[in-house]
Order: structure tokens, then C-alpha cells, then sequence
């Protein structure tokens, strides 16, 4: 697949959080205010690009020289916990108001199983190292874009005129499914 046809399709078609429902703990957790959804789409983007580039380099210099690829999935851990980890004491020096409002999400990034999933699928997929930093960074430009849009949606929510049995966490999910319902749309461009 060619570099544009990766970048299309892990923005759009096979957006992690809306089709393959990756990154749903934060996508709901995170997404109330466009300003912190957007905070914790630039880290994850940061994380995912890193993690998707070192596991890969991890992947073809250690794991497999060694024969060590049934320890694949607690090496990737360690590398995106490590990741979450600079990202964290950055973020906190850089933006106390953002590091804040993140609030335990920040951290919950190391278990945010869209990352991982990345990783793993560029190994999956065989793709080469420049093919697995384009869709490591990629996926996270869609999961950026998948929660500001969803933050987006929820804050003009809270000036909508909603049933009482509706309100809150219900129309979230509700907007989450019309989402993911759009997205669809984009399933021929591939």
C-alpha cells in the first residue's frame, strides 16, 4: 500500500477508536471540552508515533534476532509506559493547566489499548519502518480527530434541549454510534 493509501485509510477508513473501537476509555473520558480533547490527541499522537517507531525497531533488532516474540506484547508495554511516562513530567512542567485538566488520563495513556494496538498491527501488517511511523502517526491524527470532533458534538450537547432520560452519558454513546455511522462513508476511498 502506498504511503498516501496508509495515511487515508488509518485517518479515515480504519480509524482506530471508530471502527475498530480502540482508545475508548479516553475517546468518552476525555471528550467534554474541545481544548482537552485536543491536549490528549497531541499526547497520544506524540506516544503513538514514538511507540509505533521504537516497538518496530525493538521488534527487528531484539525480539526476533533472539527469538524472543512471545515476550512482543510485555516489550511494547514497557516501551509505551516509558513514553506515557516523559510525556507526563513534560506536559506537567509545560502546561500545569493542561497536565490538570487531562487529570488520570495522562497516565491511563500506557493502558490506552489503542496504542498498543498500533504497534502490534504494524507488525502484523509487515509494514517497513517509514510505513510504520506514516500509520503510527497517522492513527493518531485519526484518534485526534475522531475525539475533537466528539468533544466538539458533546459540548454543543449541553445547549441542546435533551430528554432527561437522554442526558449525559446515553447521547454520548448515541453521538459515539452516528460517528462511527459517518465514518462508514469513507469505506470506499481505500
Amino acid at each position: 500500500m502506498s504511503l498516501f493509501g496508509i495515511i487515508v485509510s488509518s485517518i479515515l477508513v480504519n480509524n482506530f477508536v471508530l471502527s475498530k473501537f480502540l482508545g475508548i476509555c479516553p475517546f468518552l473520558g476525555v471528550s467534554k471540552k474541545i481544548e482537552t480533547a485536543f491536549g490528549m490527541g497531541m499526547a497520544v499522537t506524540f506516544v503513538m508515533t514514538i511507540a509505533g517507531t521504537v516497538t518496530y525497531i525493538v521488534q527487528k533488532a531484539i525480539l526476533i534476532p533472539f527469538e524472543l516474540e512471545y515476550l512482543q506484547t510485555i516489550f511494547f508495554i514497557l516501551v509505551i509506559a516509558s513514553l506515557v511516562q516523559a510525556v507526563e513530567m513534560f506536559i506537567k512542567k509545560a502546561s500545569p493547566a493542561l497536565y490538570k485538566s487531562l487529570g488520570v488520563f495522562l497516565p491511563l495513556i500506557t493502558t490506552n489499548c489503542a496504542v498498543l494496538g498500533v504497534s502490534l498491527l504494524n507488525i502484523q501488517s509487515e509494514y517497513t519502518l517509514v510505513q510504520t511511523v506514516v500509520n503510527s502517526f497517522a492513527a493518531a491524527l485519526g484518534f485526534t480527530l475522531a475525539i475533537v470532533l466528539f468533544a466538539g458534538i458533546r459540548e454543543r450537547l449541553e445547549l441542546a434541549d435533551i430528554p432527561e432520560s437522554l442526558e449525559g452519558f446515553p447521547i454520548a454513546l448515541i453521538s459515539a454510534g452516528l460517528m462511527s455511522i459517518a465514518f462508514l462513508g469513507f469505506a470506499g476511498l481505500v
